[in-house]
């Protein structure tokens, strides 16, 4: 006998999305399932189909009506069994409880795959919805927060070390880009969600059967506007676009919610403790720990998506015939659990984003834990052509072994008889070196999009050849010009002279 698990899953082993399993809960699948039911009866209406009813009226009163029949989930779900899907079920209960007007109009002409493929696309288009709004919050925030730390100099990371000088509004406003790309694909993907409706072969046939040609050629758009979901251009049973587009959507949102709780959980370590969540999670055994919780759980959500997308994938490439034997079934659960985690990540991560933390004094501190070194990029540069390479890896490597840089550089300066155009102070200052970092935080997204009012150059216009100064910003049509390096020197050389190590970071 089947156990009484109706409480099977209540979010004790997945935190991450505890308390925000609402829009994919089986109570929701089960009311898309009836509005997917009354759907249909509302396109019959809206093509003619009704026209010689001679109750019309009270047939669409009745389909609107359905949604308040009782309804068990977890009786249709055990009843579902022996036909494979809980369609099957639903609709025996639905023509019990309905009215007599409406009753002949119950899935009438469907089969079982056009009404659940269709609630699945309603319940995603809901939740995905929810995501949306949550991505928003930490959108908007990630970008405050960028602004306030745009000029605090940090430490970039490279492979774990140390590389170059970076800023905290940068990294925050890479974040941003992230999620915004994210957000931007998965809003398209939600809005292409198709209804279904092709009968039980993908053909139409009942409905060219109970409505003619025409108005069953109608249909699938009339039944997609009272959905609430996009028009299909054909049957898609066995091409299943919509479901592994939606997937992948939420995989890449999933991959830019764990790029953001992954540095934030790297950098709030308490030997790093340059950033920190607004309410720490405690330890149940060391009362010190201010855990990063909400990255902890936001990290865990994006290490399943990838693989609950590859199901989705999977079962799309092996979904068969005019309708797939159990390719169609694997989708189901790995498509909710996707839309679960990101309804779940997405939420911590509003709250993760609007209650960030940045530390300064510890900014400051790692910043300055290689003495100066993390200006060795730019020392190479700018005192290679003037000292030569060898005595730029000479003054590294001794200020490696602890000897002071700036005396170092302004005695090797200082006996070649040479100045640098910056300054010496300029020269190892980090926050002289932070690139366009800046730049970057302030930049405009929608100030990368093509005028498509502007014309082009002509073919003819010398300005349209010529190339003009790099624009970091510039879409990649037209490059700049190499510059020429000076011979003999080469700025990302092996500083030390021998072959390069294995794992080595180069610029």
């Amino acid at each position: 006998m089947p156990s009484d698990a109706s409480g099977f899953d209540l979010g004790l082993l997945s935190p991450v999305t505890a308390g925000h399993e609402g829009p994919v809960s089986d109570d929701a699948v089960l009311a898309a399932l009836v509005a997917a039911e009354a759907a249909l009866v509302e396109a019959y209406g809206a093509v003619g189909g009704l026209d010689d009813v001679p109750d019309r009226g009270a047939v669409l009163a009745e389909a609107r009506a359905l949604g308040a029949a009782p309804m068990d989930a977890r009786e249709l779900a055990l009843a579902g069994v022996a036909g494979g899907n809980p369609v099957i079920p639903l609709v025996k209960r639905l023509r019990a409880v309905a009215g007599p007007a409406v009753r002949p109009w119950v899935h009438r002409g469907a089969t079982s795959q056009d009404i659940l493929d269709t609630a699945l696309m309603i319940v995603a288009k809901d939740a995905v919805g929810t995501v949306l709004g949550r991505l928003d919050v930490a959108i908007d925030a990630l970008g405050r927060f960028a602004r306030e730390h745009r000029d605090e100099v940090a430490a970039a990371r490279t492979l774990t070390q140390h590389a170059v000088p970076t800023t905290v509004g940068l990294r925050a406003a890479t974040w941003q880009r992230g999620l915004r790309r994210a957000r931007a694909r998965l809003a398209d993907a939600r809005d292409a969600l198709p209804a279904q409706l092709g009968g039980a072969g993908g053909t139409l046939a009942s409905f060219v059967q109970i409505l003619g040609a025409e108005r069953a050629a109608r249909l699938p758009a009339a039944y997609a506007d009272a959905t609430g979901l996009a028009a299909p251009d054909a049957p898609w049973h066995t091409t299943r676009w919509p479901v592994t587009e939606l997937g992948d959507a939420l995989v890449q949102t999933l991959d830019a919610l764990g790029v953001l709780a992954a540095d934030v959980a790297t950098l709030s370590r308490t030997e790093i403790g340059e950033l920190a969540e607004g309410t720490g999670g405690g330890s149940s055994a060391m009362p010190q720990k201010q855990n990063p919780a909400r990255s902890v759980l936001i990290r865990s959500a994006g290490m399943r998506a990838p693989h609950l997308g590859a199901t989705l994938h999977t079962a799309a490439a092996l979904a068969v015939d005019e309708r797939p034997d159990g390719a169609w079934h694997a989708e189901w659960p790995a498509l909710r659990e996707l839309l679960r985690l990101a309804v779940g990540a997405s939420a911590h991560a509003a709250d993760l984003a609007e209650g960030l933390r940045a530390d300064a004094t510890a900014v400051a501190r790692n910043l300055a834990a290689t003495r100066g070194l993390i200006v060795s990029e730019r020392l190479s540069i700018v005192l290679g052509p003037i000292l030569g390479a060898e005595k730029v890896a000479e003054i590294v490597r001794a200020a490696g072994l602890g000897a002071d840089l700036g005396l170092l550089v302004h005695g090797a300066l200082e006996a070649a008889d040479a100045t640098v155009p910056e300054g010496l102070d300029d020269l190892l200052d980090p926050a002289a070196y932070t690139g366009l970092a800046a730049r970057l935080v302030d930049a405009d997204p929608a100030a990368a999009a093509p005028d498509p009012s502007r014309a082009p150059a002509g073919p003819l216009d010398p300005a349209a050849e010529a190339p003009g100064p790099y624009d970091p910003f510039d879409d990649g049509s037209r490059l700049p010009e190499p510059r020429e390096t000076k011979r003999g020197f080469d700025p990302f050389d092996e500083l030390f002279g021998d072959a390069p190590r294995a794992g080595e970071d180069r610029p």
